[in-house]
């Protein structure tokens, strides 16, 4: 098994990971999102993410949750796809699929330390924001890199393709 595939975990091997880290009491951060077409945006989004604790939860939407959210067009790849990519970071040290809208029953059971989106979200419109401060925790945005977007990438590539 590679490196970055032994990140790529289910909820009982997140949850026992999640266990030993708070033994090394060591900061828990999560995020999710699809990560559909990995680009600029979400590096710079990721590794500011991780900087803010000690280990980073990636909570990656399954393909048809993407698709029940995103359209049937999406996702333009499968979710072995993208959570191989996602595993492969350095500063990603856990991976989990979730199949629901949202990642509200992960976050329950992961009870983050630290819970983070980007900056095109406010706090109180962040799934989770209640578990997380009803336990201490804190709940932040980050800056995304402009002009970047998985929407902006795939309209570029479009537009560049011979008529």
């Amino acid at each position: 098994m590679l490196p970055s595939e032994e990140k790529i975990v289910a909820l009982p091997q997140l949850l026992a990971n999640v266990q030993e880290w708070r033994a090394q009491d060591q900061k828990i951060v999560f995020t999710n999102g699809c990560f559909d077409i990995v680009h600029l945006g979400h590096v710079d989004y990721l590794e500011r993410a991780r900087l803010l604790g000690d280990k980073l939860v990636v909570g990656l939407n399954t393909d048809q949750s993407v698709s029940t959210l995103k359209g049937p067009s999406r996702p333009l790849q499968d979710e072995m796809s993208r959570t191989r990519v996602m595993a492969s970071f350095w500063f990603v040290d856990a991976v989990v699929l979730f199949g629901e809208q949202t990642p509200y029953e992960l976050i329950k059971a992961v009870q983050p330390d630290i819970l983070v989106k980007g900056d095109d979200y406010t706090v109180d419109t962040i799934v989770g924001h209640d578990i997380v401060l009803a336990n201490g925790g804190a709940v932040k945005t980050i800056p995304l890199v402009k002009g970047y977007s998985t929407t902006q990438v795939v309209e570029r590539m479009l537009a560049a393709q011979p008529s």
